[in-house]
């Protein structure tokens, strides 16, 4: 290294040092609040390979699953449900016949709207 080039670092080097440490702070940082998001939402925290650190298989998770499993079935029969009242909906509103209830409802709107009133009781 010339001492020209060495001379236009060194002057630098504190910003580059700060930059580092900061830099390499951030990023632990950044995996503390991932790894408090995690403990705190309930996913299992994992090793340097993927491997748990902590296995799931107690009593408390079982049961946790065995729940999410009946509340799943539950919100899909009930999305059946909503979905099935949802074509009937449909159906009648396609219906050719409530489309003539609709057109005589507006007949007989227009009906009254040009009927006055003689003002005798």
């Amino acid at each position: 290294m010339s001492p020209d080039a060495a001379a236009t670092i060194i002057p630098h080097l504190p910003w580059i040092i700060g930059g580092a440490l900061a830099l390499g702070a951030a990023g632990v940082v950044g995996w503390v609040h991932t790894t408090r998001l995690r403990i705190k939402h309930g996913y299992p925290l994992e090793g340097a390979w993927g491997q748990a650190l902590k296995p799931s298989s107690d009593h408390e998770a079982k049961q946790r699953v065995t729940l999410l499993t009946q509340e799943n079935a539950e919100l899909r029969a009930e999305l059946g449900a909503v979905k099935d009242r949802l074509a009937n909906v449909e159906r009648i509103v396609t219906d050719g016949g409530y489309q003539l209830g609709s057109e005589i409802d507006k007949l007989r709107e227009r009906a009254l709207e040009h009927r006055t009133d003689k003002g005798t009781a």
